[in-house]
């Protein structure tokens, strides 16, 4: 019985970060460089892609590919922040590309629920347009 009730915690704590990951058929590389693609299609900038193994490297450390991408939408943030300037901690927006320890490619990002949890005066629909977004770019860059 503990084991059932640790269980589901564990699953409902994991769940509340609202973090989705998704498997990419594609390398690192590869879906790095699709999601670039598809966001300055749809007109978002892109800040900076970090490159978290290439980091560790610079220091002696050793990891998996990981690259973190780092960007927004200018006129969904600034409304968000007009509404509260806080959000500015939360944003711009991230998406995290790594293979891990199964050597699978992995896409990942919080959705906007976390958001709306953090800043509850948001407006509902705009925290629905950055998931219905996020959720199509990275379906689409996983292919």
């Amino acid at each position: 019985m503990k084991k059932i009730v640790l269980l589901v915690l564990l699953s409902i704590s994991l769940f509340a970060n609202d973090i989705i990951i998704k498997e990419s058929v594609n390398s690192v590389d590869k879906t790095v460089q699709k999601i670039k693609n598809i966001l300055t299609k749809k007109g978002l900038s892109i800040f900076t892609v970090i490159n978290h193994r290439s980091n560790a490297k610079k220091i002696g450390m050793k990891m998996p590919k990981a690259k973190l991408i780092i960007f927004g939408n200018p006129k969904i943030g600034t409304q968000l922040m007009k509404t509260d300037i806080l959000t500015g901690l939360d944003l711009p927006m991230k998406i995290l590309v790594y293979m891990d320890k199964k050597k699978n490619v992995k896409v990942a990002y919080r959705n906007g629920s976390w958001l709306k949890s953090e800043h509850p005066s948001l407006k509902e629909s705009l925290v629905l347009k950055i998931n219905n977004a996020l959720n199509k770019i990275t379906n689409k860059a996983i292919q």
